[in-house]
């Protein structure tokens, strides 16, 4: 049986999903997050380079879930074209993250992402580390950081961890 991390619709509770900016480091980058009027998570916001900025985040931290790196997350979403990254972390207190870049269409679609295929970076570096090879997860992350001023628009319908 499958497990929805998280399902997206008009009565979620989206109160632990938070937005981290380049702001954290100086930059000049604005992200914001809603549920929109269908019902489905809305990451949206302008990405600046000012001040070496160029990122913004969607982070949900979560108690853990227990997973094998052969499983697959599916992302129900639907994007505006540009370039995204989903992350994991198998301990919320690790510094680096397990990343997979994704590339949007414009349409609804289904990201699909094995976990060993997630690569592990800190600060937009790749470390040299072992791919993805956990046991559990405890926090999911969308990231938008094309090194380009850009405005951008992603819609989340749900994310399911296929068992």
């Amino acid at each position: 049986m499958n497990t929805t991390l998280f399902n997206f619709k008009k009565d979620a509770d989206i109160s632990k999903w938070q937005v981290v900016d380049d702001v954290v480091m100086g930059g000049r980058s604005s992200g914001t997050f809603k549920l929109n009027e269908d019902g489905y998570g809305e990451f949206s916001g302008h990405i600046s380079l000012e001040n070496n900025g160029g990122f913004s985040s969607l982070q949900y931290p979560f108690s853990t879930i227990s997973v094998n790196p052969k499983q697959v997350i599916e992302l129900y979403l639907k994007g505006d074209g540009k370039d995204y990254q989903f992350r994991v972390k198998d301990k919320i207190s690790n510094s680096h993250s397990y990343v997979y870049p994704f590339k949007t269409t414009g349409d609804w679609e289904v990201i699909r992402i094995q976990l060993s295929q997630m690569t592990p970076q800190f600060r937009g570096r790749k470390l040299q580390m072992k791919a993805f090879d956990q046991n559990q997860i405890e926090q999911l992350t969308f990231l938008i950081g094309n090194k380009k001023q850009e405005d951008f628009k992603l819609e989340l319908d749900k994310i399911v961890l296929v068992h």
